[in-house]
């Protein structure tokens, strides 16, 4: 059978069409195609000094206004080289991108959690997100350096489906969550548009088909290329900390510190809780308090009779730590006994994970909590990152001041 190339149009075998169409993507074919863009549009300069902006050159992506500042109410100046090249590019991948293959849920990951915790009944009050895809890492892809890529596609699935807005500008309006090569390929895009010059340096501007670890600067810095309003804050105990400033306030980089391996420093062999333990579980408190305060701030409409289980208006979080990266899709508290403190549970998903374990658990109401409740104790790490995603779009001066990756420090 014969099929057109969504990119260049041309006829192929049906059985080739996808090795044609990934060729477009390669280095050498990507160099040709900037070289003749820039010849074609520096013969079309040259011809006329005032241009028309073309249809096709409207950006896939939100806050095309740029083009329209400084220039005279009679005479519309169109987009340089670069751009036009960069545009080009966005639409091949908008057309090319591959939607991630996933085990579904029929019932739904979050659906089968709420009717866990309201099984536990008791004194505990959980508040969880709403629509979330479980993406595990696959042996034969991602294993061992893929859990941030994953909790990028966990976080876009929520987006996708909870927020209309984002919806129309994520990945170029496709409306699915994309495998983790697109979003290399988005990634690369994200840094030739000026998102977080430092991490692309990290990476020498390239990500597409390297097996290397990312973090929560990767996610903030992918998501923000679309406009979307996404936030790193800091949890740091560490007094040697390369990030300078006071508990609350906002600092700019390294954001990437967790994908540098140290080696940890020696513990105590006792079975007993050191001092030095006991002040880290404190610390992490502040890391649990500030997670639950930020899924109660706002609530949505209870969707259920459930006493026991709230869904908030809040997007899940990316967690990173060194080593590893997980999702944050709600948390649980348990009132305490006779004036005892309260103790509460992070609930998370894992990449690791197999989504069937995941199911089968979560059906059966057997070895849930093992797979997705996270309690104080075990927070041993002595820095913390979360990302979260505040509603709306960004305008295009928004856009520009996001292209700097900063966070909010809070240290313990």
């Amino acid at each position: 059978m014969i099929s057109s190339c969504p990119i260049c149009g041309h006829q192929v075998l049906t059985a080739e069409l996808e090795r044609h169409a990934n060729s477009h993507f390669d280095d050498d074919e990507v160099q040709r195609d900037m070289e003749l863009a820039q010849l074609a549009m520096a013969a079309e300069l040259s011809t006329s000094n005032v241009v028309d902006v073309p249809q096709h050159s409207k950006r896939p992506f939100p806050n095309d206004d740029s083009l329209a500042q400084g220039a005279s109410s009679s005479i519309i100046r169109g987009p340089s080289p670069y751009e036009n090249v960069l545009y080009e590019q966005i639409s091949c991948l908008v057309g090319a991108q591959v939607r991630s293959e996933i085990q579904r849920i029929e019932a739904g990951v979050m659906n089968l959690l709420r009717s866990c915790l309201e099984s536990e009944g008791g004194s505990s009050t959980s508040i969880i997100s709403g629509y979330v895809d479980h993406h595990q890492s696959l042996s034969a892809e991602d294993k061992g350096w893929g859990c941030g890529w994953r909790n990028i596609q966990i976080m876009s699935s929520h987006l996708l489906k909870q927020r209309a807005e984002t919806r129309e500008v994520l990945f170029g309006g496709c409306g699915f969550v994309p495998d983790i090569p697109s979003l290399q390929r988005w990634l690369e895009i994200a840094w030739d548009k000026g998102f977080d010059a430092v991490g692309a340096s990290h990476f020498d501007g390239k990500i597409y088909g390297v097996k290397k670890w990312i973090g929560a600067s990767e996610c903030v810095t992918l998501l923000r290329s679309f406009g979307v309003r996404a936030r790193i804050v800091d949890f740091d105990s560490t007094e040697s900390s390369s990030l300078q400033g006071k508990s609350g306030k906002r600092v700019c980089g390294p954001m990437d510190k967790y994908l540098i391996k140290t080696n940890p420093p020696p513990r105590s062999s006792t079975c007993e809780l050191s001092q030095e333990d006991a002040e880290n579980m404190r610390g992490q408190q502040v890391l649990v308090d500030w997670v639950w305060n930020y899924f109660s701030s706002k609530r949505a409409d209870v969707l259920h009779n459930s006493k026991n289980v709230i869904i908030s208006d809040k997007t899940p979080l990316y967690f990173q730590h060194q080593g590893h990266s997980r999702t944050i899709v709600g948390i649980q508290k348990q009132k305490g006994n006779r004036g005892s403190q309260d103790r509460y549970n992070l609930l998370v998903l894992d990449p690791g994970h197999r989504t069937a374990d995941l199911e089968r658990s979560l059906t059966t109401k057997k070895g849930w909590p093992r797979l997705l409740k996270r309690g104080v104790h075990t927070l041993r790490k002595p820095q913390y990152q979360l990302c979260y995603v505040d509603p709306g779009i960004a305008s295009s001066e928004e856009t520009e001041q996001l292209k700097t990756i900063d966070s909010i420090l809070i240290r313990f």
